[in-house]
C-alpha cells in the first residue's frame, strides 16, 4: 500500500527573571466556553504524566503543545477514531465548540502583556504536498482557527529541502532554541503533510534570585545518596501551603499573569507516591490552598532534556485507531483513502538558573499513512530532593509544561 506520511511539531518556552514585588496573582477564571478546553487539557496532562512518570530520571513535556497539535490532526479525525481521540486526549467530543475554544484560549494567551517583560506566543503551521488533495473544509480549519496558512510542498521530489525549510521555521518561531526538529531523513517522498506547533514564553521572575546567593549544597537524589547542587537562595512572601505530606511554592513571573509551581514532597524518597495522587483534582485542591508566606527558598539551578516517542502510550490511553491502518479514520482529512498516525514523537529541553528559565519542546513527528494577618516565621521551602514542578497561565489555569527533577546534574 502507498503510504503517505504527515509531520507535527510543537512547542518552546522561554523565561528569564528579575524583580521584586509582593504576589499579586490572579486566581484562575477562564470564561465559561473555555472552561471544558481548559480543564480537558489539564486532565490530559496529569493522565499522560501519569503514563510517563515510571521511567527513570528527570521527566519534561509540553502538554499544552501537545494538546495543540493533536487538536489539528482531530479536526480531520472521523467515526470512532473522533471518539477515540476525544475520550484519550479529553477533547470536547463537539468539534465545532471544541475548535472555537482552542481558537480563543490560544488568542487568550497571546494577551500577554509585553509591556511588563513578558512574551507568550502560539503559532501553528501547515506543510502539504502540493498534488494532495486535502478537504477544503479542514484546510479552512487550519487557517482559521489555528491561524495556520497551508504552504503547498513537493515532498515527493525534495523532501530533504523541505526539512530545511521547515527546521528554520521552527528555528525563528521557538528563537534558535530547537535546531534540526526534524533530522535529515526524517520526511520522505510518502510524506504528505506537516504540522507544527511552537508555544514561546520569555518572561522575568517576579522576585529574582541573586547569583552570589547561589552555593553548592547536597542535592539527595535518594535518601542514602547525595550530589553537590547549585542551590539559589532567597526569602521572600511567596504564596505557600504545606498539605497531604508535600509542600508546594508558586514561583510567579513579573506581572503574575504566569507561574512556576513547585511539589515538593516532605520526605526523600516520597517523589513516587506524591506523583501517584498526581491528578487533576488534587493538583487544583493543593494550588487552591496556597496563601501569602515568608519562605526561605532553596532552589537548584538545572537543565534536562527528554526525548520520547508517544505513540505507543497515547495507543494504550485508548486512541489505538488513530494509529491502525485498517480502522483509522481520517476522512475528514482527505477525501482519498484515510490516514493513520504511524509515529509520535516529543522533546523538551528546560534550563532554570538565577535569571529564570528557558524551555523548549517539539513533537517531531506525527506520521500518517494512506490507508496576610499575624506574620508566621519563615516557611522552609529547601528543594534540596526530587520534585515536580509545572508552568500555568494563572488567567486560564493552562498548564504550558509539566516536569520532575530528581538529578538536577543532569
Amino acid at each position: 500500500m502507498k503510504k503517505c506520511s504527515l509531520f507535527v511539531l510543537c512547542g518552546l518556552l522561554v523565561l528569564v527573571s528579575v524583580g521584586s514585588s509582593p504576589p499579586e496573582v490572579p486566581e484562575p477564571d477562564p470564561p465559561e466556553d473555555l472552561k471544558p478546553v481548559v480543564d480537558g487539557n489539564c486532565a490530559f496532562a496529569m493522565d499522560l504524566y501519569a503514563r510517563l512518570r515510571d521511567a527513570e530520571g528527570n521527566l519534561f513535556l509540553s502538554p499544552y503543545s501537545i494538546s495543540s497539535a493533536m487538536a489539528i490532526a482531530y479536526g480531520g479525525a472521523r467515526g470512532n477514531t473522533e471518539k477515540q481521540m476525544s475520550a484519550t486526549l479529553h477533547f470536547l467530543p463537539d468539534q465545532d465548540k471544541f475548535h472555537s475554544a482552542m481558537s480563543k484560549l490560544r488568542q487568550t494567551l497571546g494577551k500577554v502583556d509585553a509591556g511588563r517583560r513578558i512574551e507568550l506566543n502560539v503559532a501553528n503551521g501547515l506543510w502539504m504536498q502540493k498534488d494532495y488533495k486535502f478537504s477544503p473544509a479542514f484546510l479552512d480549519l487550519v487557517k482559521h482557527k489555528y491561524d495556520a496558512v497551508p504552504d503547498p510542498v513537493d515532498f515527493i521530489t525534495d523532501s530533504e529541502a523541505v526539512t530545511k525549510q521547515i527546521n528554520l521555521w521552527v528555528e525563528r518561531q521557538t528563537k534558535e532554541k530547537i535546531k534540526n526538529a526534524l533530522p535529515s531523513g526524517g520526511l520522505s517522498a510518502i510524506t504528505r503533510a506537516v504540522i507544527v506547533n511552537a508555544v514561546c514564553f520569555k518572561g522575568d521572575w517576579a522576585s529574582r534570585f541573586d547569583a552570589i546567593m547561589t552555593e553548592p549544597e547536597p542535592f539527595w537524589i535518594t535518601p542514602a545518596q547525595s550530589i553537590q547542587a547549585p542551590m539559589m537562595q532567597q526569602q521572600h512572601v511567596f504564596r505557600y501551603t504545606e498539605q497531604d505530606g508535600l509542600q508546594i511554592l508558586e514561583l510567579p513571573y513579573i506581572g503574575y499573569d504566569l507561574s512556576m509551581f513547585v511539589l515538593l514532597p516532605n520526605e526523600r524518597n516520597g517523589l513516587p507516591e506524591m506523583e501517584r495522587r498526581l491528578n487533576g483534582d488534587n493538583l487544583a485542591k493543593w494550588i487552591k490552598g496556597l496563601g501569602d508566606r515568608t519562605v526561605d527558598v532553596r532552589f537548584p539551578k538545572f537543565s534536562t532534556e527528554c526525548r520520547f516517542s508517544l505513540k505507543q502510550t497515547l495507543s494504550a490511553m485508548g486512541m489505538s485507531d488513530a494509529f491502525s491502518e485498517s480502522r483509522a479514520d481520517f476522512t475528514g482529512m482527505t477525501p482519498k483513502r484515510p490516514l493513520f498516525i504511524d509515529a509520535v514523537e516529543h522533546a523538551a529541553v528546560v534550563e532554570v538558573d538565577e535569571k529564570g528559565t528557558v524551555a523548549a519542546a517539539a513533537t517531531t513527528s506525527i506520521s500518517m499513512t494512506c490507508s496576610t494577618p499575624s506574620r508566621p516565621p519563615p516557611a522552609a521551602f529547601h528543594a534540596d530532593h526530587p520534585f515536580v514542578f509545572l508552568i500555568r497561565d494563572n488567567h486560564t489555569g493552562t498548564i504550558l509544561f509539566l516536569g520532575r527533577i530528581v538529578d538536577p546534574n543532569k
